[in-house]
């Protein structure tokens, strides 16, 4: 499903900075990945070229049957609609509704009314926030905020959701709340990729963990083999 070959992302400055270095690994379709490392590890930019949002220097970024380092920036919202992005600072528009930033990406696209409200219904159910829907983003907590952000990316029904250090703006409660929200999408069949330094997350995950450090590749471990201690 998702494939980094040879790829490496350098950011041409004063320092050439390297990102990311022979990044090499392939995620199958329903797997639970943790991407970890440290800050400046490497994550977010291998978030990046997944969405589009950047080119490899090198490599080839494939996602299903989109080779997303050769598609051009018009091609990117059709890929883009299989793959759901969370954010840590959740990106949710201030002046609407919980169902309206559900709702936004459906009506941009032209969408039925009707089958917006339904869609929108559906997710909002699925994380427990029926009861939020009219509940504008202020009047909400960090952790209900979350679980939006979460429902706006699995509206679109995508194939993938990408979390980047979804709980980093959370306190442990309610990041235990949003980690068992993605098993519960995972296991629904949704492949997840999470990028996280928290080690307490990965280790209470025991799934599959890739860790980056200085922009490469250092472990690919499956379920139950290793621990970040």
């Amino acid at each position: 499903m998702i494939n980094f070959q040879n790829v490496s992302k350098i950011y041409y400055n004063s320092s050439n900075h390297s990102a990311l270095v022979d990044v090499n690994f392939k995620i199958n379709p329903r797997e639970f990945v943790s991407i970890v490392g440290r800050s400046g590890a490497g994550k977010s930019t291998l978030i990046k070229l997944l969405i589009g949002e950047e080119k490899p220097s090198k490599g080839r970024v494939i996602f299903g049957h989109y080779d997303i380092s050769e598609m051009k920036p018009k091609q990117l919202p059709e890929m883009r609609r299989h793959i759901g992005v969370v954010f840590q600072d959740f990106k949710l528009l201030p002046t609407k509704t919980a169902y309206e930033n559900v709702a936004f990406a459906l009506e941009v696209a032209g969408r039925p009314q009707r089958e917006i409200d339904d869609l929108v219904e559906e997710v909002l159910d699925l994380v427990d926030l029926a009861d939020k829907a009219e509940n504008f983003i202020h009047e909400l907590s960090g952790g209900e905020k979350q679980r939006v952000a979460i429902a706006r990316a699995m509206v679109n029904r995508p194939d993938v959701i990408v979390a980047d250090e979804p709980t980093g703006n959370l306190d442990p409660f309610n990041s235990l709340g949003i980690i068992t929200l993605l098993q519960q999408i995972n296991q629904l069949g949704t492949t997840v990729l999470l990028a996280t330094h928290n080690k307490e997350i990965v280790n209470q995950l025991g799934r599959r963990v890739i860790l980056l450090e200085n922009g490469r590749v250092m472990r690919d471990v499956a379920k139950g083999k290793y621990s970040l201690a």
